[in-house]
């Protein structure tokens, strides 16, 4: 795997980057070689964030993790990784001996758990959507009480969705029509 190491406001020592590597290598059973591995540490009011993304066959893996040690922080996100990885190819297997899908076992290692229920949709709703502006879906999001929104964007008429992040701002997802 190639492993690209990133730091903000954190020096990254000789130990932190044997520490990284070591723990990111262990991701190497489940994906190829030539696989790029992008670790983003950072240092914010004394918590310790890492974030790990993997492209990795037009889908990304991600997770970050966030204590008040480094080291732990690249453990917790490690295990992290690793719990998503089985859960995904767990699914993809369930998906293939029903005959939905065809998939090569060499793409995610060879351990499975098959006993655990799939997650399912529990619930549906529906809304009117409304034209508005960020601005407007922002108050209407902080009014509901909700964590995001989704709203047709006057300006275009493309549905977005607006989300609330961890350091309290906001973010906008857009889609990309081709």
């Amino acid at each position: 795997m190639v492993i690209k190491l990133t730091g903000k406001n954190v020096a990254i020592t000789d130990a932190l980057r044997e520490h990284v590597n070591k723990k990111v290598g262990k991701l190497e059973k489940y994906f190829p070689s030539e696989t790029e591995v992008q670790v983003t540490m950072s240092v914010q009011n004394f918590r310790h964030i890492v974030e790990v993304t993997i492209p990795f066959n037009g889908l990304v893996i991600r997770a970050e993790e966030m204590t008040n040690d480094m080291y732990a922080s690249i453990d917790n996100v490690i295990d992290k990784l690793e719990r998503q990885i089985h859960k995904h190819k767990t699914k993809l297997e369930r998906r293939f001996k029903n005959g939905a899908l065809r998939y090569d076992n060499a793409d995610f290692g060879q351990q499975t758990e098959l006993d655990e229920e799939p997650p399912r949709v529990v619930k549906t709703k529906r809304f009117p959507l409304k034209p508005m502006t960020v601005d407007e879906a922002i108050l209407q999001m902080e009014l509901l009480g909700h964590s995001f929104f989704v709203f047709i964007d006057g300006d275009d008429d493309h549905v977005k969705v607006l989300y609330k992040r961890k350091d309290g701002n906001y973010g906008l997802i857009e889609p990309e029509y081709m």
